[in-house]
């Protein structure tokens, strides 16, 4: 039997950092490529910028390049939008995206609160169409392998506590107030931008994976006790500390920080009754590799070759969802994205850090 990998054509929302990373991704020859991606088109705020855009980062490809994102939508021939702006912009476009019959797939933080996404999912659900939150990390064979390893094989016994952290030095003070990460409008703090990952390994060391893509999530899985603090400047929170506490017992500790870079290799620790697992990388966004140490002190080092930077496997998953014919991912359902977005509301209402497009109680 001869298996047809989909081809997706991508239309990409915004031309800045994360825009780039996708792009050089997706387009690299890989063996293990589960489908066939091209870049389509791409929407910026002038004909000028995406040009650029392209020279820097699809060198010798030629998508259709627009100086608007709503010329994007109205494409009859992209069949995935992408979109990389700020937090603060998800909603709108990917609003915009749904109501011209596009599937989507939207960068983390998926919105700015939980109102918002339950907004966007449900003009999703109405509509038919396709849309995950692009949180690429889980998609990683990394992550996979840790989740069997520790949820199903039991390599380390019952998880017991994690401990995430995610540290940066942003340099904030120097950054003027109409800065993504300065203003509060824009969704700017350590906690969507950087602090969703310390969260999102907590629930990965904590909680058995959701199918492990072989089935779909019919209800969110448990939705722990949340203790959290922050701390501000200038209406935006610069550290936040997120305690989770579930009905057995299990504890995970996740934080952020936008003012000191970590100086430790291993970014996560996920101790259970028989052992510890230590997670290295460049930062909890981006992992390398893990080990297991058993309580007799022996070790096992897991290691994953990976091409680029690996926002591929998230785009291959997309396409393979789309071709058959779901609308939601089995690995980012729709039910995790909101119970994220509930325990991310959550902090800031114990922490104190607001958004001007929050609802008012």
């Amino acid at each position: 039997m001869t298996y047809d990998k989909p081809t997706v054509r991508w239309g990409i929302v915004a031309t800045g950092l994360i825009s780039s990373w996708f792009v050089k991704d997706i387009v690299l020859e890989r063996s293990d490529a589960k489908a066939n991606h091209f870049v389509q088109a791409i929407g910026s705020s002038s004909v000028e910028k995406g040009q650029n855009f392209v020279k820097e980062h699809l060198p010798g490809k030629s998508p259709t390049i627009y100086g608007s994102y709503q010329e994007l939508y109205t494409d009859p021939n992209v069949d995935i939008i992408y979109i990389g702006t700020p937090h603060a912009f998800h909603k709108q476009n990917a609003l915009n995206s749904i109501a011209h019959g596009k599937h989507v797939l939207c960068e983390k933080a998926f919105t700015l609160n939980a109102a918002e996404t339950r907004e966007v999912l449900n003009a999703a659900k109405e509509k038919g169409v396709y849309i995950m939150e692009a949180m690429w990390t889980r998609h990683f064979p990394l992550v996979r392998t840790l989740q069997k390893l520790l949820h199903k094989d039991k390599v380390i016994g019952e998880i017991q506590r994690t401990f995430c952290d995610f540290a940066m030095d942003m340099k904030i003070a120097e950054k003027g107030p109409e800065s993504r990460l300065k203003n509060p409008a824009l969704g700017a703090g350590t906690l969507l931008d950087i602090g969703i990952y310390s969260l999102t390994w907590s629930i990965i060391g904590l909680e058995p994976p959701l199918g492990m893509g072989e089935k779909p999530l019919t209800a969110a899985p448990e939705k722990p006790k949340i203790l959290a603090a922050q701390t501000l400047s200038d209406e935006i929170d610069i550290s936040t500390s997120i305690i989770l506490h579930y009905a057995d017992g299990r504890q995970g500790i996740a934080t952020s920080n936008a003012v000191v870079k970590s100086s430790s290799p291993s970014f996560c620790r996920i101790e259970g009754t028989e052992g510890v697992v230590f997670v290295y990388g460049r930062g909890p966004s981006m992992p390398d590799y893990f080990t297991v140490r058993k309580l007799n002190g022996e070790e096992t080092k897991y290691e994953f070759e990976k091409p680029g930077m690996g926002f591929f496997w998230e785009a291959d998953a997309v396409a393979v969802d789309v071709a058959a014919g779901r609308t939601e991912s089995t690995i980012m359902p729709w039910a995790e994205t909101l119970r994220v977005m509930e325990i991310l509301d959550e902090a800031r209402r114990q922490g104190g850090a607001r958004f001007p497009q929050d609802p008012r109680n």
